[in-house]
């Protein structure tokens, strides 16, 4: 399959794309490029683009922008040094950047907060779907919140978040989780799902605004960062191109935490 043709097979399908707005596609390299192995990353940061490389991928296929925009990023490509030498690695060595955000983020039972759910061992289905499809709601037996953010941290741990953060009492039962990534954190609608707790990213809640809100709310939040969110989806869309797009064979490469967690001790 040609690039151009693998990302139009996705957007194909998703009905809730504007395909004139979508920030999905092949964003550089050579859309008529003849594509038979993919690496599948959160983001193609130049590590990645330098691993895709250097293991001989025909593409990248990303979630997250590879120029630093969101909604911008091929006008973005010339802005930075940094943009431009990620340009240049692209096509100096005929790769092809694809672009699977805006399909993936919805895809139903599978997308990135299924697979988010389904990794967190919510559960097989939620019990409430947001009428947006970016917020789940999963009923659990009921634990108190600081057990029901350790279980969390030992998942994202092995993604290299050893640490989650959490707002409210951690010895009040909770039952009634509600989960998002990205921006589709929004605390009313966690409320109005009748979620008694929620698990959202860093890069959808910020604390002087949904999460301050929640506290003042008396809702307890579980804080996580977005890529540890995310990477499960990327595990799934692996497995989708694996058993829907002939011809085309993809490795997942799991994302892992840039930052690091230093305790305050004695110096000196």
């Amino acid at each position: 399959m040609r690039a151009i043709d693998i990302s139009e097979h996705f957007l194909s399908q998703a009905h809730w794309v504007d395909p004139v707005r979508t920030v999905d596609g092949v964003i550089v390299g050579r859309p008529d490029k003849e594509v038979k192995t993919i690496l599948v990353t959160w983001i193609s940061s130049l590590k990645v683009l330098n691993e895709a490389i250097v293991q001989g991928f025909d593409a990248v296929m990303t979630h997250e922008p590879t120029f630093y925009d969101h909604a911008h990023e091929r006008e973005a490509m010339d802005h930075w040094e940094i943009s431009r030498v990620k340009k240049r690695l692209v096509e100096e060595n005929d790769l092809v950047v694809i672009r699977n955000h805006d399909c993936w983020d919805k895809w139903p039972r599978i997308g990135i907060p299924w697979a988010w759910g389904h990794y967190l061992g919510l559960g097989e289905e939620p019990a409430v779907v947001s009428t947006n499809g970016e917020q789940l709601r999963y009923d659990i037996e009921p634990v108190t919140l600081d057990l029901l953010a350790a279980r969390v941290a030992a998942k994202t741990a092995l993604m290299g978040e050893p640490f989650v953060q959490v707002a409210g009492d951690g010895e009040r039962k909770v039952s009634k989780v509600g989960i998002g990534t990205g921006c589709g954190c929004r605390i009313d609608l966690y409320r109005e799902m009748d979620c008694d707790v929620s698990i959202v990213c860093d890069d959808g809640t910020c604390w002087w605004g949904e999460l301050q809100r929640a506290v003042d709310m008396d809702m307890p939040v579980i804080r996580v960062n977005h890529g540890s969110s995310e990477d499960p989806g990327m595990a799934t869309l692996t497995e989708y191109i694996n058993e829907n797009l002939h011809g085309v064979t993809a490795v997942h490469r799991p994302h892992q935490g840039y930052y690091r967690l230093i305790p305050g001790r004695h110096v000196g």
